[in-house]
């Protein structure tokens, strides 16, 4: 008999439930690329192009490119309905929230 995710889970010792559930909610909060970001969205390229003002192709071509400027990053976390953070870690001072950073407007 197959056994539902569900039930899985009850099955396990809180501790093990628990650590599992913490992991799933880290891996949700990364994403890997652009597509990925846009679906966790819940947007489609159309609804993005709509909201960067180009066509749908030109979304497609977005996300599928590993280096891009990052006003054209901004512009697309903003189309799905998202702000852009900047931060940068340095050894012995923390972390660093940089602003103005693809900015088109600053």
């Amino acid at each position: 008999m197959v056994r539902t995710p569900d039930e899985v889970m009850a099955g396990l010792p809180a501790e093990r439930r628990q650590a599992i559930e913490a992991r799933a909610e880290e891996l949700l909060r990364e994403v890997e690329g652009l597509r990925a970001l846009r679906i966790l969205a819940e947007r489609s390229q159309e609804q993005i192009a709509d909201g960067l003002g180009i066509k749908q192709p030109s979304v497609h071509k977005i996300e599928r490119q590993a280096d891009l400027y990052l006003s054209t990053l901004r512009r697309f976390v903003e189309a799905a309905g998202g702000t852009l953070e900047l931060r940068v870690n340095l050894p012995g001072k923390g972390t660093i929230r940089l602003t103005g950073i693809g900015d088109l407007h600053s």
